[in-house]
């Protein structure tokens, strides 16, 4: 008996079992499939909305911007005191002859601006006497522009020996009837 044992033992076993089926290979598992929640034609329908929306708002916005007021156009009080102010550095580079024009300029382009008079086109003399009995101008404002207009005839016309300083006081002085207080 131990003979048989031992033979038992020895033998290898058989791998598998004669009537036993074939092992079946295990595949793995697919990856997931991306599926489009919505079809093509909803795709495309919402695309073309946003796409009229957007055009709607751009003409919307072209059509508010191209309404818009303009902005008011500066008061003559406004336009006079900036042009004085860029007439201030050249008090100094200026010969006064040359700069008595500019200043007596803008001043008499103010004074027609603001009160409707033709100051360019007269001289000192007729446009004082114009304003002579204007409820407009208060009697501090005529010797002020007398003063002025003096002035700057003395140096256009009479040629006296200005300064620099003469230019400045010129200047001054149209910068202070400017501001004199007009609406």
């Amino acid at each position: 008996m131990i003979a048989a044992l031992l033979a038992v033992i020895s033998t290898p076993a058989p791998s598998s079992a004669p009537d036993a089926p074939a092992p079946v290979e295990i595949k793995d598992i697919a990856p997931p499939v991306d599926v489009f929640p919505y079809p093509l034609w909803m795709v495309l329908t919402a695309a073309g909305l946003a796409l009229v929306v957007l055009c709607v708002a751009t003409w919307l916005l072209v059509r508010w911007l191209k309404r818009r007021p303009a902005p008011p156009p500066p008061t003559p009080r406004a336009r006079a005191l900036s042009e004085l102010e860029t007439l201030r550095p050249q008090v100094t580079s200026l010969e006064p002859y040359a700069f008595s024009f500019p200043v007596s300029d803008v001043l008499r382009t103010y004074i027609g601006a603001q009160f409707r008079l033709h100051a360019r086109e007269q001289t000192s003399s007729e446009f004082l006497a114009a304003i002579s009995n204007s409820p407009k101008f208060s009697d501090a404002d005529r010797s002020l522009l007398a003063g002025f207009l003096e002035h700057c005839d003395m140096i256009k016309f009479a040629r006296i020996d200005a300064t620099a300083d003469d230019s400045a006081k010129l200047l001054e002085s149209a910068i202070a009837f400017v501001q004199g207080g007009r609406a």
